[in-house]
């Protein structure tokens, strides 16, 4: 099969013709899988991707533009894309909250990075005006996402306590942030 029918078939999968798309799976499948295969390394993983792959084909054929680059290569940058953020996905969460702070993100300009900056010097100083225990719980919950319940099995305290201690950690929080 050309590219220029590969074309023409992302083009009718724009208009949601799943004739097209049955055609276009049979005609691509076999190296998208491939895209998978190699970057998961794990057939089962791959499988799964794949059709997760072919959902974005679905739902994104109308972005493709035709001339701009060649129809498999489009397809295979959703897989290979597709696969990157299922190995991302796999990496666990930072477990310490000082290894997610140094993270940097590329998209912010220097104006924001120092605005970041002093918003997180003040909500420290708002942090330390709360009991170690409360001050703890809510970076547990806020931060780590842990639940009430794990919460107040961690603290020893009935569940009931738990929520009124983030309740008016939160209220403390927030009187301390409007100073």
């Amino acid at each position: 099969m050309t590219g220029n029918d590969i074309s023409y078939l992302i083009g009718r999968v724009s208009l949601k013709d799943r004739k097209a798309f049955a055609t276009l799976y049979d005609a691509s499948a076999p190296k998208l899988f491939g895209v998978c295969l190699r970057i998961l390394r794990d057939r089962s993983e791959a499988e799964e991707a794949l059709q997760e792959v072919y959902v974005k084909i679905w739902q994104r054929a109308d972005r493709y533009v035709a001339g701009n680059v060649h129809p498999m290569a489009w397809l295979a940058a959703v897989a290979r894309n597709h696969a990157i953020d299922v190995i991302r996905a796999r990496r666990p969460v930072a477990t310490d909250i000082d290894e997610a702070y140094d993270i940097a993100d590329p998209l912010m300009s220097p104006e924001e990075a120092v605005v970041l900056r002093s918003e997180g010097r003040r909500i420290d100083i708002c942090m330390e005006e709360l009991e170690p225990d409360r001050a703890s719980a809510v970076r547990h919950a806020y931060i780590e996402g842990l639940s009430y319940e794990e919460l107040a099995e961690t603290h020893r305290v009935p569940l009931n306590t738990m929520r009124t201690w983030l309740r008016r950690s939160l209220l403390k929080l927030r009187e301390c942030m409007s100073r």
